[in-house]
C-alpha cells in the first residue's frame, strides 16, 4: 500500500537560467513556471514550430549517448539528467519548463546552479497529496561488469561503486547517502561530470562535443586531474554518478523508497533498470 508522505510541490514563481549546451554548443534559456498538481514535469521546445511539449517520463526516453535524451515524434531535448536530479532532490513534482533549444545547459557540469535556483525561487506545497510506494522484494539487473540492485528499505538510499582500472586518476571510488534536499545540496549537487582527456578529445575533433572544457567538467589526463582547482571531493566522480542515477531514476512516474546499489552503471543501464524497477513496484502495489 502507498505511504502518503507529503503534499505535492511546485515552484513559488517563474524563473529563468541560461547557458551553453556541451554537445550542441548552443546557448539555451530555461524558463521554469509553477504548475498545478498531477501535471508532472513537462518541457516545451519554444524554438520549434508549434512549440511541442515533452513529458519527463520513462516512456519519453529517446536515447542515452553519454547523457539522457527524452523526446517524442515532434521534438527532443538532451542532457536532462542534472536538472532532473535537482528537481527530484528538492521534491518538485510539478513544473512547466520552456526550453529555447535542444539541450539543457551544462553550466559547471553539476546540479549546483539548478539547486541554487530552486532554493532562491522558493517552493510551495499544493493541497493534493504525493504517494510514495515501498519496494517489497529485491530485484537486480546485470550486464557483464555492470550491476544494479534494489532492495527494500524505509528510505531512499543510493550507493555507487565506480571502477576505472585503466585510469589511475579515477581508480575505484565509492559513495552512499540517503536522498534528501539538505543532503543532496551538501554531498551531491556540486559534483561535476568527468572525462578522460585521451578519450574525449577524439569526440571533440569529430564534433560530437562542441563546448566541453575545464569550466564544465573534470578532465583526467595522463592519470592526473588537470583542473586547476582540483576535485571538490576525493570521490567526486562516484558522487556525480549518483547524481546521474537520481536524475535517470526520477523518470519513473511514481515515487518510491528503496536502497539502490549500482556498480559501474551509466545512463543506458540506469534506464534499463528504471523500467524493471517501475514494473516491479507496479506489480507489488497496484
Amino acid at each position: 500500500m502507498p505511504i502518503v508522505e507529503r503534499k505535492q510541490r511546485t515552484l513559488r514563481k517563474s524563473v529563468s537560467i541560461s547557458g551553453i549546451g556541451v554537445f550542441t554548443g548552443q546557448e539555451t534559456t530555461l524558463t521554469f513556471h509553477p504548475s498545478l498538481a498531477d501535471q508532472g514535469i513537462v518541457f516545451q521546445r519554444t524554438d520549434l514550430l508549434n512549440a511541442p511539449k515533452i513529458i519527463a517520463s520513462l516512456d519519453s526516453v529517446y536515447s542515452t549517448p553519454r547523457c539522457t535524451i527524452i523526446g517524442n515524434k515532434k521534438a527532443s531535448i538532451q542532457m536532462v539528467e542534472h536538472l532532473l536530479a535537482s528537481l527530484r532532490a528538492h521534491e518538485i513534482d510539478n513544473v512547466f519548463i520552456q526550453v529555447s533549444g535542444p539541450e539543457v545547459p551544462i553550466l559547471d557540469g553539476s546540479s549546483k546552479d539548478f539547486s541554487q535556483l530552486i532554493e532562491e525561487t522558493g517552493i510551495i506545497e499544493l493541497s493534493e497529496e504525493k504517494k510514495i510506494f515501498s519496494l517489497q522484494s529485491p530485484i537486480f539487473w546485470s550486464n557483464e561488469q555492470v550491476q544494479i540492485i534494489a532492495i527494500p528499505a524505509n528510505e531512499y538510499r543510493l550507493s555507487y561503486t565506480l571502477h576505472y582500472p585503466h585510469c589511475l586518476g579515477i581508480g575505484t571510488q565509492f559513495h552512499t547517502f540517503v536522498l534528501s534536499q539538505e543532503e543532496f545540496v551538501k554531498e551531491i549537487a556540486s559534483c561535476r561530470t568527468f572525462s578522460i582527456y585521451e578519450e574525449v578529445v577524439p569526440m571533440m575533433e569529430k564534433g560530437f562535443i562542441k563546448r566541453g572544457g575545464l569550466e564544465n567538467a573534470i578532465l583526467v589526463k595522463e592519470n592526473k586531474v588537470i583542473n586547476p582547482e582540483g576535485l571538490r571531493y576525493p570521490n567526486e566522480m562516484a558522487r556525480h554518478k549518483i547524481l546521474d542515477l537520481i536524475g535517470d531514476l526520477s523518470l519513473i512516474p511514481i515515487s518510491f523508497l528503496a536502497h539502490i546499489i549500482a556498480i559501474r552503471s551509466g545512463h543506458t543501464s540506469n534506464n534499463f533498470f528504471a523500467k524493471l524497477l517501475y514494473n516491479q513496484i507496479k506489480m507489488e502495489n497496484f
